[in-house]
């Protein structure tokens, strides 16, 4: 199978390069398109899972490859088309549905786009289809990991000179290991509408947004009922000067079983960038406060839901999810030439609330609040080198130490990670 499916994407990408090294072919009415990605990582643990998960002596391989093709007719009506595989090798244990998607259709959806007004367009797409907002803390395509995801959606676009707003509705797409079969499932259920103003006085850029979750189970410390949550929010960002920043902030409301939702998030990122310096050093500070469960059993449940966050949250490690969670994070960036980028990140952990567990970044609970009587967590060190390999490839080397705190030390072995992650993608 594996084979099988190297031989498919190979074809794919020899037959976009056929079509032009722009992967394009125009017609009178008619327009294709082809593409793809190739990416393979390595990946080293040293005490996996704080020492839970078994030694694993030589590490682990994951592949991916996405191709897709796309049908323009005229300047109003699109259809577009994704396979996605994702495979593992070398794993212990029985690698995730995150990990290994053997093939399955990642995206497919009809598209029609036309003029609102002077200046205005709209956008009506329907199908299968990734999502994208802000900067993904809440909603995103999930690069980070080996399977991305997608959503079966019905999305509306507006977009104007300094506005773009998006309404949607959708059925998330859960992934499964075998072939073809990511079907259309109700258990969970997203809504929302997301507002973009531009180029506005002093602050630039402001995001308005409320998002909707319906799911039939989850599971927090608490217990494991049905939950219905609803996020209301802005951010406020720059990304083109010196100074840069991203601040957002939001606040959660519904029901989880018979409890009520009450939870809240609060983030920021500024940085500076010398420009004037040979390497352009850019350093700059995160911190986010993520509400946790403050007492069980009260009919009010405290823990925040980030919906469907970026998967390499706090990295590429991936070891903490951004649920009951103070954490600040300095770091700096090299631009060592055009193309070589050094970055460095030191990341401290505190649980928000004592009664509340650590979570993974897919909302698994990794410890009980009551494991442990500490906030602590632990500190974590990270460091990437990237550059690209020509046109097509490129290349990323990531290390990661985490040292446990006195909660992991508490609740579990408490052993130190140490990570070791390369990245290889071909892109064409």
């Amino acid at each position: 199978m594996k084979i099988f499916i190297t031989f498919f994407f190979l074809l794919l990408a020899y037959a976009a390069f056929a079509q032009d090294t722009t992967a394009s072919r125009s017609g009178k009415d008619l327009q294709f398109d082809f593409g793809g990605e190739v990416r393979y990582q390595y990946f080293y643990f040293k005490h996996q899972d704080w020492g839970e998960a078994p030694a694993d002596k030589d590490g682990f391989l994951l592949a991916r490859y996405l191709g897709h093709a796309g049908l323009r007719a005229g300047s109003h009506f699109r259809a577009f088309a994704e396979l996605q595989s994702s495979v593992s090798s070398g794993q212990p244990g029985k690698p995730s549905a995150v990990d290994e998607n053997t093939l399955d259709l990642h995206q497919a959806y009809l598209e029609y786009s036309g003029l609102a007004g002077s200046g205005k367009t709209i956008v009506l797409r329907m199908g299968r289809q990734e999502l994208s907002y802000g900067s993904q803390r809440l909603v995103a395509v999930r690069e980070g990991p080996n399977n991305r995801q997608a959503f079966d959606a019905a999305k509306l676009v507006f977009a104007a000179k300094k506005l773009k707003t998006d309404l949607f509705y959708a059925n998330y797409v859960i992934a499964r290991s075998n072939i073809f079969d990511d079907r259309f499932s109700n258990a969970i259920r997203f809504w929302g509408v997301y507002h973009m103003f531009n180029a506005l006085p002093v602050i630039q850029n402001l995001d308005l947004y409320y998002l909707g979750l319906y799911k039939k189970t989850t599971t927090f410390d608490e217990g494991k009922s049905p939950e219905t949550r609803h996020s209301i929010g802005g951010r406020i960002w720059k990304t083109k000067a010196a100074l840069r920043y991203d601040m957002e902030g939001l606040y959660q409301f519904g029901d989880f079983g018979s409890s009520r939702i009450s939870a809240w998030t609060l983030s920021s990122n500024i940085s500076y960038t010398f420009l004037q310096n040979k390497f352009k050093p850019q350093a700059g500070l995160k911190i986010e406060a993520i509400s946790g469960d403050k007492t069980q059993d009260d009919g009010k449940l405290g823990t925040f839901n980030p919906l469907f966050p970026r998967g390499a949250y706090f990295g590429l490690a991936a070891l903490i999810g951004p649920y009951n969670l103070l954490d600040a994070h300095p770091y700096v960036q090299l631009n060592l030439s055009k193309e070589l980028v050094f970055a460095v990140d030191y990341d401290m952990f505190w649980r928000m609330q004592k009664n509340d567990g650590l979570y993974a970044v897919n909302g698994k609970v990794l410890y009980a609040g009551n494991a442990g009587s500490s906030r602590q967590i632990g500190r974590q060190l990270g460091a990437s080198l990237e550059f690209p390999l020509g046109k097509y490839f490129s290349f990323k080397q990531e290390f990661t130490w985490f040292n446990a705190g006195k909660y992991l030390k508490q609740a579990g072995p408490g052993k130190d990670i140490l990570m070791t992650g390369s990245t290889l993608t071909f892109r064409f």
